[in-house]
């Protein structure tokens, strides 16, 4: 088990060797840069390519090896860990970028199956993490520099069960990976987020919470949408895909319409619902202090819960939307 932080530290200033993950539940939260830019392939099959990945500013080479790129559905292994270290920040406990996790809780926690195969393909999952080289000047935590790591630096099968199936895995994220948890630059993530079983559906899902956190609307052209996702598709087969994904309106949070000019527009759902009265505006001064109440957690997505909340009870008339958001917010703290 991790150590307890001592009077006058901070998680993360005192480390074990490994930090041990059992925080049954914790909400799933996935780093920025992953959610921004295209990191993981949205092949079902080995995909060997080099991607080369440039936008305003930002330069991301991913090298894969024998084994392919790392996929979006092996992102879940980063999303638990990261789930995991920041439950324990939240809670006050040293973390280490070496873990120490339970292979069971890790197919369950992500929706996967767990018989044999399910076991098989989470070693394979881990083979291509370990495998995945990405080069970049993405910046972490405010400090940018070019680099260049593994998704996670090592793995390891700590103990087996008598079938030979992996129970214990000791995983070491990458340097770059664990300074984003410890500057918490991560986002909430829905959690039926693990049962999209299309990567092109993820992946929007991924760019949508990144992109409407912060604005009621997102709209994007189709072709910064293809380049922002990280598919390799033809333009009029992404097209295709975008619109089948639109009528299916499998989203969680988020609803996608398809514009003029070749646009894409991006709302979430608690906000586009018909509603007549305008949803209650908060202030930076509110989310700030939402901030200090709940450190580590997503003020956005408090915001976007609050106001669903706001509206199930029947869009009542706020004298002060801030004191009514801040008094949601600590009466339900230990929900997130």
């Amino acid at each position: 088990m991790g150590m307890p932080v001592a009077a006058g530290q901070t998680a993360g200033s005192v480390q074990e060797d490994f930090f041990v993950c059992d925080f049954f539940g914790a909400v799933p939260k996935h780093d920025l840069a992953s959610m921004e830019h295209p990191l993981f392939s949205l092949s079902t099959r080995p995909d060997r390519r080099i991607l080369s990945y440039e936008h305003n500013g930002t330069q991301v080479t991913v090298t894969p090896s024998v084994k392919g790129r790392a996929t979006i559905f092996d992102a879940d292994i980063l999303i638990f860990c990261i789930s995991q270290l920041m439950a324990a920040i939240n809670a006050g406990r040293a973390t280490s970028r070496t873990l120490t996790l339970t292979a069971h809780d890790l197919l369950i926690a992500s929706g996967r199956e767990t018989s044999g195969d399910g076991y098989r393909r989470l070693r394979d999952a881990f083979e291509r993490l370990s495998g995945t080289r990405i080069t970049t000047n993405i910046a972490v935590g405010g400090e940018e520099t070019t680099s260049g790591f593994g998704l996670i630096e090592a793995w390891e099968i700590v103990r087996k069960t008598r079938g030979g199936r992996m129970q214990r895995v000791r995983v070491t994220l990458s340097d770059w990976l664990y300074r984003a948890v410890l500057a918490k630059s991560v986002l909430t993530l829905s959690k039926e987020y693990f049962s999209l079983r299309k990567p092109l559906e993820r992946r929007l899902y991924e760019l949508a919470r990144k992109h409407c956190g912060r604005q009621a609307v997102w709209r994007v052209s189709v072709e910064t949408l293809c380049k922002k996702s990280g598919s390799s598709s033809p333009r009029r087969v992404f097209r295709a895909m975008l619109r089948e994904i639109i009528r299916d309106g499998r989203l969680p949070d988020y609803d996608l319409a398809e514009e003029a000019g070749d646009i894409i527009c991006v709302t979430p759902k608690s906000v586009v619902e018909d509603v007549p009265d305008r949803p209650p505006q908060l202030s930076p001064d509110a989310l700030e202090a939402a901030r200090r109440l709940i450190p580590g957690v997503d003020v956005y997505h408090l915001e976007a819960e609050w106001r669903t909340f706001w509206h199930k009870t029947g869009r009542p008339s706020l004298r002060s939307p801030d004191k009514a958001f801040l008094g949601w917010v600590s009466k339900n703290r230990a929900a997130f």
